[in-house]
C-alpha cells in the first residue's frame, strides 16, 4: 500500500493574495514585497496514494499556473499526457470550477462532483469543450463512497453553504446541506484526511466525522465575522457569504478544538490577517494549534 499525499496547490480565497485589485492592509504588505506575507493562490488540493495517478479537489482559475509549480502534476508519458486521473468538485462556484476550462485539450479523466454541482456545469454550454468522449461526468451522492485512480477511496459529505453568488435569485439564501456545498474525505487503510474549502456553521454531525480525522484543511475565509465591513471592501458579512469566522462565538477555531488530528487553515480571504506571519490573529490560531497552509504544502500520511 502506497501513502496518501496532499499538495496544496492553493491556499487562498476568491480572487488570490494579493488581489489584482485590492489594496486592504494585508494586501499592501504583498504589494509591497513584505517578507511576513507569502502571495498564494485561489484553493484547491492535489491527492495522491501511488504518485503516479493525481486527483485534483476542485479547479480554481489559477490551476495552469499551479500545475507549472508542481512537478508531480507536470505531463508524462508520450506527445501527450498527464498524471491527472480526476478530478473532484466541492461545489460550483467560479473558483472551483473555472480552472476546468484549463483542462480542455482532450486529456481523458474523470469528473466526480454532486448531482446539483453537475447540473450547474450542464447548464453552461462553455463546458461542453470538456468532450463527454474523453471526459467521464460521474454524479456522486454524499455519504457513498466511490474509487478514485490510483487505490483512494473518497467521500462526499454535506457542509452548510450555499448556492454560488452567480447562482443566487435574491435576497440571502440560508444555509443549507443540500448537496450545493460538500466536504471531501479521502481514505487510504486506516488514513483519513478531509477537505472543507468551505463552511457557513459547524452541525453535530460534521463536527462527529472531522473528530478522529488524521488531518483535517478547513475553511479560513475571514477571521472576524465583519472583517471585510470593517475593512471597508465589500459589504457582506462571512457567514452571508457562506463562510463562518474562525474567531469568535459560533467560530471555527472553537469548533474544531475537539480534533486529534493535524488542523490546518485553507481557502484564506485576502482580508484575513492570519496572512501576516507574527500579527496577534496569527499568533492566536498557531497558540490553538492550528496550521495556516501555504501553496505548495506537502502533506503525507
Amino acid at each position: 500500500m502506497g501513502r496518501l499525499t496532499a499538495i496544496v496547490l492553493g491556499s487562498a480565497g476568491g480572487g488570490g493574495y494579493p488581489q489584482w485589485n485590492c489594496l486592504c492592509a494585508s494586501c499592501r504588505l504583498a504589494w509591497s514585497g513584505d517578507k511576513r506575507v507569502k502571495p498564494r493562490s485561489q484553493a484547491s488540493l492535489a491527492v495522491s496514494a501511488d504518485g503516479e495517478n493525481w486527483t485534483l479537489i476542485n479547479a480554481s482559475p489559477d490551476l495552469r499556473a499551479q500545475l507549472m509549480a508542481t512537478p508531480q502534476l507536470r505531463p508524462r508519458g508520450g506527445a501527450r499526457g498527464s498524471p491527472i486521473a480526476a478530478v473532484v468538485l466541492t461545489g460550483a462556484e467560479i473558483d472551483q470550477i473555472a480552472g476546468l476550462l484549463t483542462l480542455r485539450e482532450r486529456q481523458p479523466f474523470a469528473l466526480f462532483a454532486t448531482a446539483q454541482t453537475h447540473a450547474t456545469l450542464d447548464a453552461n454550454p462553455i463546458f461542453g469543450v470538456l468532450a463527454a468522449d474523453v471526459v467521464t461526468r460521474s454524479v456522486v451522492a454524499p455519504e457513498k463512497p466511490f474509487a478514485l485512480p490510483g487505490g483512494l477511496t473518497a467521500e462526499l459529505f454535506a457542509v452548510p453553504g450555499k448556492v454560488p453568488l452567480y447562482l443566487e435569485d435574491g435576497g440571502a439564501p440560508a444555509a443549507a446541506e443540500d448537496g450545493s456545498n460538500v466536504g471531501v474525505e479521502l481514505t487510504l487503510g486506516s488514513r483519513r484526511l478531509a477537505y472543507v474549502p468551505g463552511a457557513a456553521a459547524m452541525t453535530q454531525g460534521l463536527q462527529q466525522r472531522l473528530a478522529d480525522t488524521d488531518v483535517v484543511l478547513f475553511d479560513a475565509t475571514l477571521f472576524a465575522d465583519d472583517e471585510m465591513i470593517a475593512a471597508g471592501v465589500g459589504e457582506k458579512t462571512g457567514r452571508r457569504m457562506g463562510h463562518m469566522p474562525l474567531d469568535g462565538e459560533g467560530g471555527s477555531l472553537a469548533a474544531l478544538a475537539m480534533t486529534s488530528g493535524r488542523r490546518i487553515l485553507t481557502h484564506i480571504n485576502n482580508t484575513n490577517p492570519i496572512l501576516i506571519e507574527g500579527s496577534p490573529e496569527r499568533n492566536k490560531v498557531e497558540a490553538a494549534r492550528f496550521e495556516v497552509a501555504e501553496d505548495g504544502m506537502e502533506i503525507v500520511l
